[in-house]
């Protein structure tokens, strides 16, 4: 007897962008001046992507990707607690890339403070650079609380998609790790369904509790205090 896997839904392409407006109404001067001081110093640019750990300062054992990264809790957490690691963390959204850099330099040494080795920043789509990522590359991909685009005309905006699937998989080291947390029962679905229909991943049932090593952010903290349950799925390609 056979077990049919099921099929993947049938969803337009994803467009070449994924987000709306990136910029805030207006930034206070030091958002303004780690925009235009610190950040260059630690852009990664699509132009590396063939050689990514060149890009860091220091050598590096393994190499992750975290796609939106919100207001940077969990990439600065993830720097930390792995200093041997290289983190590219994506982010388009001013205010998200503002979040990070506070936590790097002190007011007053943005364009001198020294800054984390071990910690890339692409504030561009990560899509572009997922593609241009040689095969392999990656131990991790990190997709924490992403924009659920709810309606159904807007499905193919989520970052978890038919066509990007084969693109995850082959950036990633056989082993490697694909973490997706959503709190949204939309997300929640189609995230089951994808991942129900593709053989690239093994993908055990995801968990109700953050698992350990998975650092919290402010979408989990507000997601559980508005009622919402988060799932956790670890998804590792085969």
């Amino acid at each position: 007897m056979t077990t049919d896997t099921p099929a993947i839904p049938t969803v337009k392409a994803p467009p070449d962008r994924l987000y709306g407006r990136i910029k805030s109404h207006s930034l206070r001067p030091r958002q303004r001046l780690m925009l235009d001081e610190t950040l260059p110093r630690l852009r990664f640019l699509l132009s590396q992507a063939n050689d990514p750990r060149a890009a860091f300062p220091q050598p590096v054992d393994e190499l992750w990707l975290e796609v939106g990264f919100g207001a940077g809790e969990h990439a600065f957490a993830q720097i930390t607690a792995h200093p041997h690691v290289g983190l590219i963390a994506c982010e388009v959204f001013e205010i998200g890339l503002c979040g990070l850099l506070s936590k790097l330099v002190e007011e007053g040494a943005e364009a001198t403070g020294p800054l984390p080795g071990n910690l890339r920043i692409h504030d561009d789509d990560a899509r572009q650079l997922l593609r241009a990522l040689p095969d392999g590359s990656l131990h991790k991909l990190i997709l924490n609380f992403p924009d659920p685009w709810p309606k159904l005309r807007h499905a193919k905006r989520r970052f978890v998609h038919p066509a990007l699937l084969p693109e995850v998989a082959r950036a990633l080291v056989p082993g490697g790790e694909w973490r997706i947390a959503t709190d949204d029962p939309t997300y929640q679905a189609w995230t089951e369904e994808i991942l129900a229909a593709q053989s690239l991943f093994r993908v055990p049932e995801p968990a109700t509790t953050r698992p350990e090593g998975w650092p919290p952010t402010r979408y989990e903290a507000k997601a559980i205090k508005a009622g919402r349950q988060p799932l956790y799925w670890s998804a590792i390609r085969v």
